[in-house]
């Protein structure tokens, strides 16, 4: 992805609550696409390379909870955290982190994310297909701005960490007047 592109067109399968379902465990599954989380919205959207890993667990996620008020007076409508894993890891991970303001989407296959252009191999660490680290602002399902770590390879050595941050964002949508590119 870059600047002034369209973000993929996927179908997420997402599980929902619904306590009609009865029973210890009352989730459904529901199709969730592209349109339904960006169609409309001004939104920031980070990938990372798994739910429940140290840098996503203790900076990353938590920093971009914690800046949703002041995002959404910059105009963000939603904060989403994308990570190639399935639904039912991405919310656990959600309610161990105490979740109230981010968003998840599970893109377990790694379709969106393949489409991003992000996807990379972790094999050196056992992970399989990742995320590479990225963040965006994404107006309307186009990309105002685009957050990247460097140094995008397969089986990296290091999880580099900085570019993606919420600081980062946060300062650019400082600088931005809403709905137009800085």
């Amino acid at each position: 992805m870059k600047i002034g592109s369209a973000v993929p067109q996927v179908t997420f399968k997402t599980r929902v609550r619904d306590e009609s379902v009865g029973g210890p465990n009352p989730f459904r599954w529901q199709d969730m696409t592209t349109a339904d989380y960006f169609a409309g919205k001004r939104v920031v959207l980070f990938s990372l390379p798994g739910a429940f890993t140290p840098t996503c667990s203790t900076y990353q996620l938590p920093g971009f909870e914690k800046s949703f008020a002041r995002m959404r007076q910059l105009g963000i409508d939603a904060i989403y955290c994308m990570s190639v894993n399935d639904s039912f890891v991405m919310n656990q991970w959600a309610k161990a982190q105490g979740l109230s303001n981010v968003q998840v989407i599970p893109d377990g296959s790694g379709e969106f994310t393949e489409k991003a252009g992000m996807l990379v191999r972790k094999d050196n660490l056992g992970f399989g297909a990742r995320s590479w680290r990225y963040a965006a602002v994404v107006d309307d399902g186009i990309v105002e701005a685009w957050f990247e770590e460097p140094g995008r390879c397969d089986d990296c050595a290091d999880d580099p960490y900085g570019e993606t941050s919420p600081e980062k964002v946060l300062a650019y949508l400082q600088t931005a007047r809403v709905g137009e590119p800085a």
